[in-house]
């Protein structure tokens, strides 16, 4: 069977190649197809200037750019204990930071980090006035961060982004009177986040972002800058 569709194949292969040197041929020396009636024998045919070679060439650079999401998305994983429930969660960040290598008009690819802090109090069910327990959970991530940008105008860029890294994690769950009272509880390694958002330049190598997304934050605004 594999010899059979393999043999097709080459069939196929050598019928489309023969079919593109009759084009060639009738088209440059007014074979067949009448090219030669028209441009005169042995001359080509005029192609039109592409539009690519008409625009200028892409000079990669560096972006850098600082922000803030919201919600810490990292309060999800703050865990639920037998007897308490929770009441409402604070939370500090995440602060975000990255840099970028834009290689080509519509891909960069570079390092997001981000920091933030969520925590929890807890309460029992036979004293809701005062917290009998305290969660906290403070994150960094490290992510490898793909931004695919979508050309507009010079004024707005749309883009897509896709990071994917590891979290480390420092925890801590106190009693009222700051003593610890569980164990460190199993939080995830993998880290990411994705969003589809745009670039507002406000000059050359200045602008600012707007951004939604899933993962460490649902919104995310900041500043960019080029180098």
């Amino acid at each position: 069977m594999k010899l059979k569709y393999l043999l097709l194949m080459c069939l196929v292969v050598g019928c489309v190649t023969s079919a593109e040197s009759q084009v060639f041929i009738g088209g440059r020396f007014g074979g067949r197809f009448g090219g030669g009636a028209r441009y005169g024998y042995g001359a080509p045919r005029p192609r039109p200037n592409s539009p690519k070679k008409n625009q200028p060439k892409f000079k990669p650079v560096v972006i850098v750019s600082v922000g803030y999401g919201f919600p810490n998305l990292d309060k999800l994983q703050l865990p639920d204990y037998f007897n308490y429930y929770k009441g409402t969660a604070s939370q500090s960040g995440p602060f975000t930071g990255a840099i970028d290598y834009q290689f080509n008009p519509t891909t960069s690819i570079g390092l997001l980090v981000t920091h933030g802090t969520v925590k929890m109090p807890y309460y029992s069910y036979n004293n809701p006035t005062s917290p009998s327990l305290n969660g906290a959970l403070d994150n960094w991530s490290y992510m490898i961060n793909f931004v695919r940008y979508i050309p507009a105008s010079k004024a707005v860029t749309p883009y897509i982004r896709t990071a994917i890294g590891i979290n480390s994690w420092s925890q801590n769950f106190t009693d009222g009177s700051g003593n610890t009272v569980y164990p460190p509880v199993a939080l995830p390694d993998l880290a990411y986040q994705i969003g589809i958002g745009a670039k507002f330049n406000v000059s050359k190598n200045t602008g600012f972002f707007v951004e939604g997304g899933y993962g460490k934050y649902i919104l995310h605004g900041g500043l960019s800058f080029k180098f």
